[in-house]
């Protein structure tokens, strides 16, 4: 007979956690009984009225036809690779060293933190920030330190912060620019300080620009590997949002500054790389066209997006006990209750009293003290306009029931 022990699991799965996903249980359950749902939680652009380029889909599709089903090479078939470097170029990134082809920027981000931090090591994050890199932190069981962008100027990085919060295990600055959750856009002379300590205290700065073609203004989205020639950067994109593909799975990584600097730690990437054999091979047949084909598609969804931004902070900050940064990019909102309870209880209140579903703010990091919650202003305004009004509603019985506003 065998024993009936349980299998542990690994003590590296502990914390992780993922908000974005995690919330969809609940949601799950409410939905079961029927209620209406709006969904406000996703960054998903293609389950509302968005679609990928067709000569996007008519590349992969050829691909599919002549048989390019087999193995593509470690760091990406060469037409990927070379339509990357040619769309870095243009964005002013010339120092370059290696280029790689991943399953998703986010495969990316997870090898390049694998190849450089090691346990009881830590990576400054940002908070608010992306929750796949406290997932892939937790699971390295590599120290979150968390720097905080500030609420009171446009959700810019905290300089004083982030020196205050450099020590001697520190090995990378990760900045998500355009920022998820917030749609904030980091100002050049911001970068020019986080390139200034990077410099100073020998660390990686790991540069998420997966939302660089969807500023919602007009003007231009600045790289940072642009601005400093010699300064550790890499540089992940991909085609998931801008492209309108994000279950297509392919992103990419730029690894640009000192090759003499650089050189050992791009040769551990690369060691993973191979290991793991290579990204889809017949998705990878996109890239080039999504880089260098027909761009008409980016109008379009700016136009939708600025639009459904403006409602969104104008419909969010109507609501008296919620204030709202305006977003410059991506399609986030990250508005803040001004209530002394907590936002996750909010969220889940929320999601069983209307159907709207939103993230809590304490899953992608806050200033202690301070409550929000992320909205995705990806669908139709008739939604949009629906889901707030029961924001709106909800909110002032939730301060009547179970909390006190604080302005």
């Amino acid at each position: 007979m065998g024993s009936n022990h349980k299998i542990i699991p690994a003590e590296r799965t502990r914390d992780i956690r993922y908000a974005v996903r995690d919330i969809v249980v609940l949601a799950n359950e409410v939905a079961k009984s029927g209620k209406e749902m709006l969904y406000l939680n996703i960054g998903d652009p293609n389950i509302f009225d968005f679609e990928t380029p067709p000569h996007m889909v008519e590349a992969i599709h050829k691909a599919l036809l002549d048989n390019r089903n087999g193995y593509a090479p470690a760091s990406g078939i060469q037409e990927a690779v070379d339509a990357v470097e040619r769309e870095a170029h243009r964005k002013g990134i010339d120092n370059i060293n290696d280029i790689f082809v991943t399953t998703g920027a986010s495969e990316a981000i997870e090898i390049c933190l694998s190849a450089l931090a090691d346990e009881g090591d830590n990576v400054l994050t940002p908070a608010p920030g992306y929750p796949l890199y406290q997932a892939v932190l937790a699971k390295l069981q590599v120290i979150e330190n968390d720097y905080y962008l500030n609420e009171d100027n446009g959700w810019q990085p905290d300089i004083d912060d982030i020196k205050s919060k450099i020590n001697d295990r520190t090995r990378a600055i990760v900045l998500i620019n355009p920022n998820n959750p917030t749609g904030s856009v980091c100002t050049n002379e911001t970068m020019l300080e986080l390139i200034k300590l990077a410099k100073q205290h020998n660390l990686v700065i790991f540069c998420d620009e997966i939302y660089d073609k969807l500023i919602l203004d007009d003007k231009p989205h600045v790289s940072l590997a642009s601005l400093d020639k010699d300064v550790p950067v890499i540089t992940f994109n991909g085609i998931s949002k801008s492209y309108l593909g994000p279950g297509l799975r392919i992103g990419w990584g730029i690894v640009s500054g000192d090759n003499a600097v650089m050189k050992d730690y791009i040769a551990a990437i690369n060691k993973i790389l191979r290991a793991r054999l290579c990204a889809n091979h017949p998705i990878q047949f996109a890239v080039k066209p999504a880089l260098e084909g027909d761009q008409s598609h980016l109008k379009t969804v700016r136009e939708k997006l600025r639009s459904r931004r403006d409602l969104t902070t104008k419909m969010l900050n109507d609501i008296p006990g919620i204030s709202c940064v305006k977003p410059e990019g991506a399609f986030y909102a990250f508005p803040r209750l001004h209530i002394d309870g907590s936002d996750e209880h909010f969220v889940k209140e929320l999601i069983k009293a209307t159907g709207v579903v939103v993230v809590h703010g304490s899953g992608f990091g806050q200033v202690p003290g301070t409550q929000h919650f992320r909205v995705v202003f990806l669908p139709p305004e008739d939604i949009l306009k629906k889901a707030y009004a029961s924001i709106a509603d909800f909110f002032k019985s939730y301060v009547s029931q179970h909390a006190r506003l604080t302005v």
